[in-house]
């Protein structure tokens, strides 16, 4: 099975990192400046204006700058493609990563997690969500001091205490060749689309009229540049005069900023051919970004042809109507919120805007059943990691089925083919409120409402609301029988053993599990079964049946060697067998499965896996010696667990063998080391925490620094000699990394470096690295020389 760690240098942006700039930033200074003013005496800042005046530009320019002054962290909250102001509060908390607890609402989550915390939140783009953006700036400012707010909005959120700092467009005055304001971006803009163009005294009245005409807004100037491919600029300066004159009967006083942007818009609509305004007001039913597949699938029809979508959308790329996203796996397209509330407009005028959303949903409802048919395989990684891109999209495919009349049964349909993504990016909360939304429209005992029950209770059950999903799987049950649905009744029956098993019935849950084991073997449904043995195995791990858990996650273990890229199952078998394996003492084992686990869980970003993963390998460090890298793991897994309002899913013997590691390690480093160590741990990237533990290395290190291996840059005394099972501690042992001595002790027991590899869960090639490295530092001549300069093997 591969146990790589995910890519560190993966292509997509973890929601809440801050985007890298793409074109280059003109001016602004001032504005700048009164924006760190303004956050320094005062915790809430709107930047205010109309749209494309360059809101979201200035507040992404500042924030590197405002990183020391807010040690917590800096999160930012892209809002243009959310519709609906009740997932405001989720959409934060998937932010800073917080996950959803049953019986609490995601606002509570927030206000607990913030306070005390000297953080920012930027709200980016409140305008058509500004009652609920305000309510939640005013709960966050007054429960979670010293949170800060930045929000960008087209109009001010009205909360106590905000500062408004308007941004106005750019000053379009004589400033010279080398000025800072529109007429620099205009010439920087003209240069990226003609190289050949040069800002000269001759043609600077030209350009200072044209960004005159065009009030200095950014959008306007880009898009009015792109002409100068086809214009020259005293063409472009006059035509552009002439739409002006047209749209405004001539009273230059009539056309207000907001107007010039729209008209602006409008005049590249109108430059643009009719197949590509066609594509223009089709592509606006996207939201947040999209790749090729989905615009010729969602686009193309009557007199746009599939082949033709491509050309014209490179064409209104050319344009810039629409932005290129290169993302490392394929280009992704977006478009900017003005553009797209334009392409809306046109689109309701064609009275296609149903058939188009139609399609929409069409083609992510066939995502999501892509992924539910992908989920037992080793397709499950890439094809989750593709629908995650399209997280906004999805979201808009489930509110454009919901709200078309008729369409009851197909929406819940969608919904319950949705329950993979939810289920493995953790937003089991979410996942649930849409299919309860379609549930309501479904009241009838049909097979759609049965599963969609099903569903909920399995994502509800993992969520921690099992006796709350009880009447749930009874009904869907019930309607399973009712129907001679046997899939459904066995599924049914199967998540009522689970929610038993979290409710601590054990012998109802072994009871129902059995029942369903019965069903599923006459189905031969060999992936569910293998999913029910990790749920027997949880239940047995809790009841202190360790070696039957055990048995039961290495045979769905077996059973998932087929599909050796498979995550989610396989993830969880390995953290339930390591757990089961501490329980009976076999560290080494219990670590391997859990290294092996974490690269799982942290793969599909479950912070809920990587958690279990995390505070597990801290105790097998504990009794292995390493008690700094200990005391790091348990400050990074503290900030996990944190915003759960738990630690290891409330289990009473796990959080006892928690505190119990906790105050060894604070014996072994003493009070202020201990503070220090997992001070560090608490601020640093999981991500980072991650590549340590694939690494073996005692410290973090941020991705691109060089990672010392075995802790080798901080303290050499006492902790880094590692006296687990199998280290070797022979005087040549002395200048081996902990990872190397225990590679060396397996070389001296006369295994290969494939075995090496299989035992220590890592791949062949770090194996033989491994080995080169201990022949080099003991001067080995080969293998048979190892033993003899390690001495005898010293055993824990």
């Amino acid at each position: 099975m591969s146990t790589a760690v995910p890519d560190w240098n993966a292509p997509w942006r973890r929601a809440g990192d801050l985007p890298a700039e793409v074109t280059g930033f003109v001016g602004r200074a001032e504005q700048l400046a009164s924006l760190q003013q303004l956050l320094g005496d005062s915790r809430m800042v709107t930047l205010t204006g109309p749209g494309g005046v360059g809101k979201t530009r200035i507040a992404l320019r500042a924030l590197p700058e405002l990183r020391t002054r807010y040690p917590d962290g800096i999160f930012l909250v892209e809002l243009s493609a959310l519709k609906d102001p009740e997932l405001l509060a989720r959409t934060v908390c998937a932010v800073l990563n917080l996950p959803e607890q049953p019986d609490r609402a995601s606002l509570d989550l927030l206000t607990e997690h913030l306070a005390g915390r000297r953080a920012l939140l930027v709200l980016d783009t409140c305008e058509h969500l500004v009652d609920a953006c305000a309510m939640l700036a005013s709960l966050l400012l007054r429960d979670c001091a010293p949170l800060s707010v930045l929000a960008t909005s087209r109009q001010p959120l009205d909360v106590p205490g905000e500062h408004i700092l308007p941004v106005p467009p750019l000053p379009v005055v004589p400033e010279g060749i080398d000025g800072t304001g529109a007429v620099a971006l205009f010439a920087q803009r003209a240069i990226a689309v003609m190289p050949t163009f040069a800002l000269t005294e001759a043609n600077l009245p030209q350009v200072l009229a044209l960004c005159r005409r065009l009030d200095g807004i950014p959008l306007a100037i880009e898009l009015a540049t792109v002409r100068l491919r086809a214009l020259a600029l005293g063409e472009l300066a006059d035509r552009l005069e002439d739409r002006f004159r047209l749209l405004t009967g001539g009273r230059r006083t009539a056309v207000p900023r907001h107007q010039t942007l729209r008209t602006t818009i409008g005049w590249s609509h109108e430059l643009c051919t009719p197949a590509q305004r066609l594509l223009w007001a089709r592509l606006s039913v996207f939201a947040g970004t999209f790749d090729l597949a989905a615009a010729e699938q969602v686009c193309a029809g009557g007199e746009l042809a599939m082949d033709d979508v491509v050309e014209q959308l490179i064409a209104l790329v050319d344009k810039s109507v629409v932005l290129r996203l290169d993302e490392g796996t394929g280009a992704r397209y977006r478009l900017l919120d003005s553009i797209r509330e334009y392409g809306a407009e046109w689109l309701a005028q064609t009275g296609e805007k149903e058939q188009v959303q139609d399609r929409h949903c069409a083609w992510f409802g066939a995502r999501f059943e892509e992924l539910e048919q992908a989920f037992p395989t080793s397709r499950q990684l890439p094809v989750f990691r593709a629908l995650r891109r399209d997280h906004d999209n999805l979201r808009a495919a489930l509110e454009f089925a919901l709200s078309r009349p008729g369409g009851e049964r197909r929406a819940l349909s969608l919904a319950v083919s949705s329950w993979p993504y939810w289920m493995a990016a953790g937003l089991l909360g979410e996942g649930a409120v849409w299919l309860d939304r379609a549930l309501a429209r479904v009241p009838e005992p049909v097979l759609e409402r049965g599963w969609g029950l099903a569903r909920h209770g399995y994502l509800g059950v993992f969520h921690g609301s099992s006796a709350r999903e009880l009447p749930y799987l009874a009904e869907a049950r019930e309607i399973g029988e009712r129907l001679g649905e046997d899939r459904l009744t066995a599924h049914a029956v199967m998540f009522q053993g689970l929610a038993l098993g979290f409710l601590g019935d054990v012998e109802q849950a072994q009871a129902r599990c059995e029942d369903a084991r019965a069903r599923l073997s006459a189905l031969g449904d060999d992936f569910t079964l293998t999913v029910l043995d990790t749920q027997v195995a949880f239940i047995c791990a809790m009841s202190g049946q360790a070696a039957e858990a055990i048995a039961l996650c290495t045979r769905g273990l077996r059973a998932m060697q087929s599909e050796p890229q498979e995550r989610w199952v396989t993830g969880y078998l390995r953290v339930l067998r390591a757990l089961a394996r501490w329980v009976e003492g076999d560290v080494i084992g219990a670590e391997a499965d859990g290294r092996a686990a974490l690269a799982c869980a942290w793969s599909l970003e479950d912070s809920i896996g990587a958690a279990y993963c995390l505070d597990l390998l801290a105790w097998t460090s504990s009794v292995r010696g390493r008690h700094r890298r200990a005391a790091l793991l348990l400050g990074a897994v503290a900030r996990l667990w944190e915003p759960t309002g738990t630690t290891l899913g409330g289990v009473v013997s796990l959080q006892q063998e928690h505190r119990r590691v906790e105050q060894e390690v604070h014996g072994a480093l003493g009070p202020d080391l201990y503070a220090r160590r997992v001070e560090t741990g608490a601020r640093t990237r999981i991500a980072d925490i991650v590549r340590m533990v694939e690494q073996d290395a005692e410290t973090a290190q941020p991705l691109g620094a060089a990672v010392p291996p075995g802790g080798a840059a901080e303290g050499a005394g006492g902790d880094g000699a590692v006296a687990g099972a199998g280290a070797a501690a022979g005087p040549g042992a002395k200048a081996l990394t902990p990872r190397e001595r225990e590679v060396a002790a397996l070389v001296s027991a006369g295994l290969s470096n494939r075995q090496i590899a299989e035992k220590l869960v890592i791949s062949k090639r770090t194996a033989d690295a491994h080995v080169e490295h201990i022949l080099a530092k003991l001067g080995a001549a080969s293998r048979i020389e190892v033993n003899s300069l390690l001495g005898t093997p010293r055993r824990g």
